[in-house]
């Protein structure tokens, strides 16, 4: 859904570049505070990872230092009409990992012990409970750890949703609106230049927001923080008869299975296909297809008889520790960072949330997110930054 709303003034006081979850929630809760925000977007809101990803609400794939963050983002899908004004379909489920093999058994108790300790409520269960829960399920498997607190949500519908959101908390979206450079003041204001604009939009501060392209948006800023992006691959089914109600994985995490209301059946798991960022393409890898494909039939054998609709890429930004990117750059309080989330669909709602509460002059507790833990702020002074171009996305 492609909306543009309204004229860019000449001045903000926040313009948030990248349209995903966690740049949308930011602008949206900064918005709602009474800040006059723009949101820029080199695509379509939501339609980079937020839009494409797989719509899980996980504790089982989630970081044990995230579940908390994790868990209160979900309960915020859960209550979206509350703060977003209207409901995005999420769905409240049961969250089972598997264990087929010892090795994967020893996994699955380690992992579910350390984020059972982190205040998820997860609990290892026979493989006989586990056949309760889910009948579908291979017979062969050993154990399996439950969740009560798993979900999904059909990520297709949530743009809308923003962008109606956006429009009444009074935000400009600019999307299709490519950064081609940022030019700095005296730290309080922020000119960012846009193709095929003749003027820049100014601000007093910036919040990047970008996803995978955020390597290239904290070079700008004078941050070198090396960002790996993953193009990980989802498969979708054709509709079906019911043979799952639970949010499925395996306890080495090479596989996420759910079944939407609708009958399809959606396969993930982090297999890895190609791409490329800056010339937007993206390929299959064939024998990873078929590596997802055969391990979702092997745990629900009834997949077997499902044809494969269609498969996509989506990308994924992780740093150096696989910890998120979320706070101010440098001392001057004016430019902000926010990405590289793991299960970042779950918790993104929350976590920008407590990015706006400390633009807004609240004290969060961001210590474990810092991005200059990677490197010392630079010098603030007045000059442009480099005048690379930057085709900004998602998150």
């Amino acid at each position: 859904m492609s909306v543009t709303i309204g004229t860019a003034p000449e001045r903000y006081d926040t313009v948030v570049i990248g349209a995903g979850v966690m740049g949308a929630t930011t602008a949206l809760f900064l918005a709602q505070a009474g800040m006059k925000v723009a949101l820029v977007d080199r695509g379509v809101l939501f339609r980079a990872a937020s839009g494409i990803n797989a719509g899980t609400l996980t504790l089982h794939m989630t970081r044990a230092q995230l579940i908390p963050h994790a868990i209160r983002g979900r309960e915020m899908w859960l209550d979206a009409e509350r703060w977003l004004g209207e409901p995005v379909g999420a769905v409240s489920t049961h969250g089972l990992s598997l264990a087929f093999t010892e090795a994967e058994e020893a996994l699955l108790r380690a992992r579910a012990h350390v984020r059972s300790e982190a205040g998820a409520p997860i609990d290892v269960i026979s493989a006989r409970k586990a056949l309760e829960i889910e009948p579908g399920l291979n017979p062969g498997l050993r154990a399996a750890a439950s969740c009560a607190l798993d979900g999904h949500i059909p990520s297709y519908r949530v743009g809308a949703a923003y962008a109606r959101a956006l429009k009444r908390g009074g935000v400009t979206l600019l999307e299709h609106s490519e950064v081609e450079r940022i030019v700095t003041g005296d730290g309080s204001d922020h000119a960012i230049y846009l193709r095929e604009r003749a003027h820049p939009v100014r601000a007093g501060r910036i919040v990047a927001s970008g996803g995978a392209w955020l390597e290239k948006m904290l070079r700008w800023m004078g941050f070198p923080i090396p960002i790996r992006c993953l193009f990980n691959q989802l498969v979708v089914t054709e509709p079906m008869s019911k043979v799952m109600g639970s949010v499925i994985s395996i306890a080495n995490g090479l596989l996420s299975l759910k079944q939407f209301t609708n009958g399809s059946v959606l396969i993930g798991g982090g297999w890895q296909g190609e791409g490329t960022l800056e010339a937007g393409g993206t390929r299959v890898i064939p024998e990873n297809l078929r590596g997802n494909v055969r391990l979702a039939q092997h745990v629900i054998p009834a997949l077997r008889n499902a044809m494969v609709l269609r498969v996509w890429l989506g990308q994924e930004a992780e740093t150096p520790d696989a910890m998120p990117l979320i706070g101010a750059l440098g001392t001057d309080d004016s430019r902000f960072v926010i990405g590289s989330v793991h299960s970042g669909f779950t918790s993104g709602p929350y976590m920008a949330r407590l990015l706006a509460d400390r633009i807004l002059g609240g004290a969060p507790d961001l210590r474990a997110f810092d991005p200059c833990r990677f490197t010392p702020p630079p010098p603030t002074k007045a000059g442009s930054l480099p005048p690379q171009s930057l085709l900004t996305g998602s998150s």
